[in-house]
């Protein structure tokens, strides 16, 4: 997750990141996804745009593949190697996914997922981002984002999606997560309660992410030097529905 408005909000919230998802369901999910467009495209070496806590990246190199994982967040990045390890073939940078590439055509496939690129603040960041991610791959190498479709999540009250509790240092530690959308903005509403010897101690955050449309997507791709733009609408590869699709995901090659 890369968050380059307030990365600070992040960084406080890497416990509660981590701790809300499945990470073997997750990926055992998406993995056939990756293999199949990275066997396509003979892939062999892989920068992750908004790593996070870096789950995916190691899976990629568990596949043999070159990796660099890369976050805005310093705590995201910090527990990276902690985790996952890290060597030649592995490795963790601090940076924002809009930052010009250091070396042009260096890798084989750029992904950002985890709807990182809808924290954006506006068009002319998603436009950067998506450069930069075209910019770093060779000729011919593959580019894969994921988002999620904001249009399909009626305006309204919070849906609530999870509630997890589990022991913590201080005691039991109840977090819940749930989602809204007021117009073109989304909110993930978080809700993180632990008893303390002191007391209940409270907190509460609601990060905003930017609905996203397919075609100003699409758009991006091809105003930085894009093409071949499948549009997908999960992991699943099934055509991309605005009103029905959890995730508008994007691939293309440069």
């Amino acid at each position: 997750m890369d968050e380059h408005s307030t990365p600070a909000a992040f960084d406080e919230l890497v416990d509660i990141y981590d701790s809300l998802i499945d990470w073997p369901k997750r990926l055992a999910n998406e993995a056939p996804f990756f293999k199949r467009v990275f066997a396509e495209a003979g892939v062999q070496r892989v920068r992750d745009a908004a790593c996070g806590t870096g789950h995916h990246a190691a899976m990629f190199h568990r596949w043999g593949m070159d990796v660099e994982g890369a976050d805005l967040s310093p705590a995201m990045i910090a527990r990276c190697p902690e985790r996952h390890g890290e060597n030649e073939r592995l490795r963790w940078t601090v940076r924002s996914f809009e930052d010009a590439v250091e070396v042009r055509g260096r890798f084989d496939a750029v992904v950002c997922i985890g709807n990182s690129l809808a924290l954006v603040t506006d068009a002319a960041g998603i436009r950067r981002a998506v450069a930069a991610m075209i910019a770093a791959l060779r000729s011919g190498g593959v580019g894969i984002v994921q988002v999620l479709n904001l249009w399909r999540i009626q305006e309204g009250p919070t849906i609530w999606q999870k509630c997890e509790s589990r022991p913590d240092a201080t005691g039991p530690r109840v977090l819940l997560k749930g989602l809204h959308r007021v117009g073109d903005r989304g909110y993930v509403d978080l809700i993180d309660l632990r008893m303390t010897s002191s007391g209940l101690a409270k907190r509460f955050d609601a990060p905003s992410f930017m609905g996203i449309e397919a075609a100003d997507l699409a758009a991006a791709v091809t105003s930085g030097g894009g093409r071949d733009i499948q549009l997908f609408g999960g992991y699943n590869a099934e055509p991309y529905d605005r009103k029905q699709s959890v995730d508008l995901i994007c691939v293309f090659k440069s």
